[in-house]
């Protein structure tokens, strides 16, 4: 079976112009964190916890903007909409895979903002290069246990020919309301992973920096606050660009209906996979002095080569 996806619906005639944008972020997504992640393997003044953490993410953001830019693209600049159904699921699982991944990436950034800012003097001893690993392994193995019956979900049911995605990637619910069957038990699965996985990372997220909070706000020097306050500035800005729209892609494709225009809707989720991916590695450049330092220092290096 062969579905087609019709990229943005309504948009058709602005497909070239909107690709022109998306193409450009791509490019700097790919560019950036490959660049980030040399960055922080090359330079030992890098090897610590938190960049560790963001090395992951960095990685992740590759990974899902590659699964998706490249068929959006296509269906962009030369109308190859066509695609198989082994194919669409296999979008479809890597698309949840890695954002699971990445939500379980950012609880663990929010974890060690938690130990560095309230308990400084353990940092090290807690956060160790196994115990990170162990965090990287566990974020892996949890979100392949979730996304995985997403596979079954869908080959369970039964299609009568329809074969139309009104979307630029596929994903569970736009494969599954193609099928004849009764869908109840995907859309349950799907918001019990939603609340039970993704919403308890939000949840341990807030909680940590409301501890985070509480401690610095009993720190006396302004200074020492600013500069704590300035550590956890960058992952704040990261996780508003993660959750945001990917929890407005999610209620709206579930419970939207008319009211939110479903143009708006795909063009959200179509600029969700390339836009955080974008801005991630750059928000971390401005916001984190030791990584404008390594990235001057380079760049330094390689003019005096030259």
């Amino acid at each position: 079976m062969w579905y087609v996806l019709i990229g943005i619906p309504g948009l058709e005639d602005l497909h070239t112009w909107i690709s022109i944008p998306i193409c450009s972020m791509y490019i700097v997504a790919v560019v950036g964190n490959i660049f980030l992640i040399f960055l922080i393997v090359t330079e030992s003044s890098l090897h610590e916890p938190m960049y560790f953490f963001l090395s992951m993410l960095a990685f992740a953001d590759v990974l899902l903007s590659t699964t998706t830019a490249p068929k959006m693209l296509a269906i962009f600049w030369s109308h190859s909409m066509n695609i198989s159904f082994a194919s669409c699921v296999s979008q479809m699982f890597f698309i949840h895979f890695i954002f699971v991944a990445e939500s379980a990436i950012l609880l663990a950034m929010a974890f060690d903002r938690y130990v560095a800012i309230c308990y400084p003097l353990r940092y090290t001893t807690i956060l160790t290069s196994s115990v990170i690993g162990k965090i990287g392994i566990a974020a892996v193995v949890r979100s392949f246990i979730i996304c995985f019956p997403f596979i079954f979900l869908v080959y369970r049911l039964t299609y009568c020919g329809r074969n139309i995605i009104a979307h630029s990637y596929c994903e569970h619910m736009g494969i599954a309301r193609l099928a004849c069957d009764s869908i109840n038990v995907n859309i349950i699965y799907g918001l019990t992973v939603a609340l039970l996985s993704t919403g308890l990372d939000v949840v341990f997220i807030i909680m940590s920096y409301t501890m985070i909070l509480l401690t610095v706000f009993q720190i006396p020097s302004w200074a020492a606050r600013c500069k704590a306050f300035n550590t956890c500035g960058s992952h704040i800005c990261i996780i508003l660009m993660f959750y945001a729209p990917a929890f407005f892609s999610f209620f709206a494709h579930r419970f939207g209906g008319k009211t939110i225009p479903h143009h708006i809707h795909i063009l959200v989720a179509n600029l969700y996979v390339v836009v955080p991916p974008m801005l991630n590695p750059i928000i971390y450049g401005v916001k984190t002095k030791q990584i404008q330092d390594r990235v001057i220092l380079l760049f330094s290096s390689i003019s005096t080569c030259c």
